[in-house]
Order: C-alpha cells, then sequence, then structure tokens
C-alpha cells in the first residue's frame, strides 16, 4: 500500500532533509539518484522473511530501519513520489528441518522438505499450513508496531503466474546463471547443482537435482524425480522454484525493487544476488548492509542458540519506541544486544524526545525521535528516568508500581497514573525489570572505615534537609565525597552504589533522594551500616 501522506510539516523541514547526515537520509539519496537514472515513478522497498520460524528481533529491525528510509525519501522528494513497503515471506522454501517449538515432531516428519505453505500446520486452529500460521504471525506482529506495508507470499506468487516471465527469462539466462553460481561452490555441490528447484508432482517434495535438460522455449525443466522416473515439468505457474540466491536476483529484477537491506551474513552473497539481477536484465537495488547483534559476551545471536534477546523480552521490560531507538543507533556497528542495554536505551529515548520540541528542522532530521515516530513526535513530561525508578524499586523492594507511585506522588504533586500515563507506563516496565533481571543480582557489600565514616557524615548532613531540591542534596553528596578525601570522586559514588543499593552505578543520588526521600534515605544509610542490608541479600 502507498503510504499515507506525510503530516502537515513545516516546508523548513524540506528544505533541511537535503543536507540532512543522519544515516536514513544518505540512504535514501542514493535512492533519489536511483530513481532519476531510470525514470521510474515510483520507489519499492522490500524485506524479506524466512517463515520457517516466528518473527524475531531481527525482523522488527529490518523493518524499522526500511521504513525510516522510506520516510527519509518522502522528505527528499517532498512526498510527491510513491512509494511502497513490501514485506516478502519466503513461505515456499522447503521445511528442511523441524522447528523445535512445534507440539508434536512426530506430526511434522513426513512433510520434511515440502514447501512451508504444503505442510499441515501443527498449532490447529484455521490455519491452511505451517506456512500460512507462521505468515499470518509475521502480519499480526508488523500490525502490532503499526507499520506500513503489503505482504506478499512466495507461494502466491509463484503460482499466480507473477513470476512467470522472470521464470521464462531465467530459464533463458541458464547458461549465465550457472557460470555465476558455480564457482561460489564446491566441487561436489557443483555436479548437482541447479537454480531450478522442481517440486516433485508425486511426493510433494522441494528437490536439490541436477537438471537433464532446460527449454527456454518450452518453458520447461526435466530431471529425475526421487523414484528416478524422468520428469518433464514448465518452470511457470508454482511447478518449482528458485534457489535461494538466484531467487533474490530474480525477485529484484521481476517486482523492480529499489532499496533492500540485509545483514553482514549475507554480505559475501551480494554480488551473486546482483550479477543475477543484471543477467534477467534488470537493475540491482541499493543496497544498506547492517551489522550483527551479539550477546552479552560478544558471541553473535542465533536463534538456534537461543542467545540475546527476544523481542517478547525486550517489550515485557521497555517500549517499542526503545527498540527503535537501539535498531537505529549505529546499524552498521555490531552492538551487544541484552538485558543490560534497555535501560539507557529507555533514557536516551526520552532524552531525545524531550529535545524534539526545542530544535530548530535540521536539528530534528537528527534527533532519532523524529525518524523513530516518522516526524510524528509525541510531548511527553517524564519528571524522572528509567534508572532512577529502578534505583527507587530496589530500595523500596518494589513488588507492584503502586510502590513506586507513593514515592512519586508525594515528591511530585500532581503526578499521578491518570495525569501522566507514560510515566506508569515506565513505572511498570520498571517494577518488572527489577523483580526479574535486577533483585537476583543484586550484591551488597560492608563498607569500608573510610566509606563508613563518610556515609555516616552524610547521613548527618540530610537530616533536616527535606525541604531542599535535587541539585542541592547532590551538592551535599559531592561535599561529603570531598570532604573524606576521595580521589576520583567517582569512587564515592561507587560506595554509594554498592553499599547502598547493592549495584555498581546508579543515578544522580541527589534526584534518588529527592524522589525517594531524605528521612527515608537516612534510615537506607543506617541500616547500610548496621549490616541489615547485607544480612538480607
Amino acid at each position: 500500500m502507498t503510504a499515507a501522506p506525510l503530516p502537515p510539516l513545516d516546508p523548513a523541514f524540506f528544505d533541511a532533509a537535503q543536507t540532512a547526515k543522519a544515516w536514513p537520509f544518505e540512504e535514501a539519496r542514493k535512492i533519489v539518484r536511483r530513481l532519476e537514472k531510470t525514470g521510474k515513478t515510483e520507489a519499492l522497498f522490500e524485506t524479506g522473511y524466512g517463515p520457517s520460524g516466528l518473527p524475531h528481533i531481527g525482523t522488527f529491525g529490518e523493518v524499522a530501519r526500511t521504513t525510516m528510509v522510506r520516510t527519509a525519501f518522502r522528505l527528499l522528494t517532498r512526498d510527491q513520489v510513491p512509494t511502497r513497503l513490501l514485506c516478502f515471506s519466503d513461505d515456499m522454501d522447503g521445511m528442511r528441518k523441524i522447528p523445535d517449538n512445534v507440539p508434536d515432531r512426530s506430526f511434522l516428519e513426513p512433510h520434511l522438505h515440502k514447501p512451508l505453505t504444503a505442510v499441515p500446520n501443527p498449532f490447529g486452529g484455521d490455519y491452511e499450513s505451517f506456512g500460512h500460521h507462521n505468515n499470518a504471525m509475521l502480519r499480526r506482529f508488523l500490525d502490532t508496531f503499526g507499520f506500513n506495508y503489503e505482504f506478499a507470499s512466495a507461494t502466491e506468487y509463484y503460482k499466480s503466474g507473477k513470476f512467470d516471465a522472470a521464470l521464462i527469462r531465467a530459464a533463458e539466462k541458464y547458461d549465465q546463471i550457472m557460470g555465476v553460481m558455480l564457482p561460489t561452490l564446491g566441487a561436489e555441490r557443483q555436479a548437482t547443482y541447479s537454480p531450478f528447484l522442481p517440486i516433485s508432482p508425486k511426493s510433494g517434495r522441494v528437490l536439490y537435482v541436477p537438471m537433464k535438460n532446460v527449454d527456454p522455449k518450452a518453458g520447461t525443466i526435466t530431471f529425475d524425480d526421487e523414484d528416478g522416473t524422468e520428469t518433464t515439468l514448465p518452470v511457470t505457474g508454482g511447478h518449482c522454484k528458485l534457489q535461494w540466491k538466484p531467487d533474490f536476483g530474480m525477485r529484484w529484477y521481476a517486482l523492480g525493487v529499489d532499496f533492500e537491506m540485509f545483514g553482514k551474513d549475507h554480505q559475501t552473497n551480494q554480488h551473486v544476488y546482483d550479477a543475477i539481477c543484471a543477467i534477467l536484465g534488470g537493475n540491482p537495488p541499493e543496497h544498506y548492509v547492517y551489522e550483527l547483534f551479539l550477546d552479552e559476551i560478544g558471541q553473535k545471536i542465533s536463534k538456534s542458540k537461543g542467545n540475546g534477546l527476544t523481542i517478547d523480552e525486550w517489550l515485557t521490560y521497555a517500549s517499542p519506541e526503545s527498540l527503535a531507538l537501539y535498531m537505529f543507533q549505529k546499524p552498521r556497528v555490531a552492538k551487544r544486544l541484552y538485558f543490560d542495554v534497555i535501560p539507557r536505551a529507555v533514557d536516551d529515548y526520552y532524552a531525545h524526545v524531550a529535545a524534539y520540541s526545542g530544535q530548530d528542522a535540521g536539528a530534528a532530521l537528527e534527533n532519532p525521535a523524529f525518524h523513530i515516530h516518522l516526524s510524528k513526535v509525541p510531548v511527553l513530561d517524564m519528571p524522572v528516568t528509567f534508572g532512577l525508578l529502578l534505583n527507587l524499586a530496589s530500595a523500596a523492594n518494589a513488588h507492584e508500581k503502586s510502590i513506586l507511585w507513593n514515592y512519586i506522588s508525594r515528591r511530585l504533586p500532581g503526578e499521578t497514573p491518570a495525569t501522566n500515563p507514560e510515566l506508569d507506563r515506565l513505572a511498570g516496565y520498571a517494577v518488572r525489570y527489577f523483580n526479574d533481571e535486577v533483585k537476583s543480582k543484586k550484591v551488597f557489600r560492608a563498607p569500608t572505615d573510610k566509606e563508613r565514616a563518610a556515609l555516616q557524615d552524610l547521613h548527618d548532613q540530610l537530616a533536616g534537609k527535606e525541604a531542599l531540591d535535587a541539585k542541592e542534596l547532590q551538592d551535599i553528596v559531592y561535599a561529603v565525597g570531598n570532604a573524606h578525601s576521595f580521589d576520583p570522586l567517582r569512587d564515592w559514588f561507587g560506595a554509594i552504589y554498592g553499599v547502598l543499593l547493592g549495584a555498581d552505578q546508579g543515578p544522580r543520588f541527589g534526584s534518588f533522594i529527592a524522589l525517594y526521600g531524605v528521612n527515608e534515605t537516612r534510615k537506607l544509610i543506617e541500616d547500610a551500616l548496621a549490616g541489615k542490608l547485607v544480612k538480607a541479600a
């Protein structure tokens, strides 16, 4: 579907877009130049999805980032060039192995190597096949985030004839395609390779067999079926499909794709995709290769390993917007994706949103909030940070967000779940994150003699200071650290976090005192000095 018109924007935004440096604009300029050369009057963006499993965090990232480039393109062209985003499901691929998450593996075993849309649905319900079920999960997934896209099924495109002309063309260019593919394969694979994968009319399986004959005039391929019977099938009408590398190039040619991004694991094959698209007579699209995510110890995230964060885990503890920010930032840098990155992403997101309203058009287009919200940046009032709420949850041992609101409403008059639903949402995330990911990892320690003296001094200095604001309280914290000769001063704050909060790091402690309460903080120090926090942990 063509995107809805952009919301009303100051003309300065369209002018500023011409020189904007944010990476979506850099990519969008390539597409502008491409259309100027080709004369196309519409820009087609594409993302791919392998429906052998459920959508995951990489699926979100690819569609979100492509959407950001699409929006940048629309600004560069003053929203005068129609655009489409096609989310393509490779659901005609054969099921090579049985996924781990199905309820009954034996149910699927007879259907190995059949196209995913010919495999019965192991989950029951009204879906026609396993592929149809997973496609529905993809669409539900994308719809949840409000993406503007068109869904495309490989099975439907192959069977309906949408790829027929391109497949006939592939038969005509068979030798040239083989000339590209064979040098990329080992000797054993070369002996049996064919870009065409026939669907056995007897077993229904996708066959990886050599071709005995390819007749471009008749539009047929001849091969030996699984039982040794010589069989001839048309290349059209869904009787066969292409191997995945040739399929990439064929799809670009058949659909006229202008932009597609993919992970670094595809980069070594990019020249193959491009070459096959060009052999068929197409113009390979603009590409953007992004880095893959790493887990906590720096290993590549893998669905089979189950390392790193899942999309559901992120959305349990933080908003989709914070995840979109993580996707926006430095796509070409390998980043670690694990629980500890969430708090920073959340607070950075709100900081960008807060800054947006005061920025001119040029600065606004460099602000990630513009790209996350596709120019419709909300106005949010966030008087406290996620990090501060996490430490409040720790000090208050909060098991539900109402406990946090007892402190928030007392320290910030007028703030309630009803008046600030965004803060209420954040409080809910903070409680879940604390209880699931922080509480069990907290390690309180006893203070050294020097730290004990300084903490006792801080306790005494805070007496009667209930009326001070966060900055004034922070000044007291600094003064105590300096008075007790902490050099560097961060050692003093490390002592505060380790002794009082059981953490390696924390928020501005003056802000924490202001929110938690002066008397409550003094009691926290008393408990720490008495050894109660270590004992309780």
